[in-house]
């Protein structure tokens, strides 16, 4: 099992980016009054056959030739069902997959969040050409980073330069740090 949320999503991110997706969207919703925490991860990739999809969560199957396991997918269900929470997964070939887990974040077995912002600072350097939106929200406040956006200002300045990673970073911590203020 991966010890953050964030690290789960960076794992199911990837199966996103080995289906070949040109699109990504990673959306965060935290209410605080009820204690929940909802992840979703919608892809444009390949998607998945009604076959695959029926497997996808054994933890002995895998589509990958470099293991014969593929726990991600498994252990990210029973990490949300474990805290009172929801999994479902939808896929459909040639349409994508939207993979959707909701925490209960008062729950004792509920694993922190991590550090979601270097998640998806890793995600939108190394991987410059897949569009990524991310959409994080707590409450009522919400901020969203949409590399589509990023790129129409940036031009051919790559993603991965150390000015551009660098803004990526203080655009999601300040973003962050709004957000928790107005809790």
């Amino acid at each position: 099992m991966l010890p953050e949320i964030s690290l789960n999503i960076l794992d199911i991110a990837q199966n996103s980016i080995s289906a070949r997706a040109t699109l990504i969207q990673i959306t965060l919703e935290t209410q605080t009054e009820s204690s929940r925490l909802k992840v979703v991860i919608r892809d444009d990739g390949s998607g998945m056959s009604k076959e695959t999809l029926d497997r996808v969560l054994d933890p002995f199957y895998t589509t990958r030739t470099t293991r014969k396991v593929g726990l991600g997918i498994p252990f990210f269900k029973q990490e949300a069902e474990c805290t009172g929470g929801s999994f479902s997964i939808e896929s459909e070939p040639g349409c994508g997959t939207v993979v959707t887990a909701e925490f209960c974040t008062d729950n004792i077995d509920c694993m922190p969040l991590g550090d979601i912002n270097a998640t998806i600072r890793s995600l939108v350097t190394m991987n410059p050409q897949i569009d990524f939106c991310y959409i994080r929200s707590v409450d009522d406040q919400s901020f969203v980073l949409d590399t589509r956006e990023v790129k129409e200002i940036l031009g051919d300045v790559p993603f991965d330069t150390p000015e551009v990673s660098q803004f990526l970073d203080q655009f999601l911590e300040e973003n962050e740090a709004e957000l928790s203020e107005n809790k």
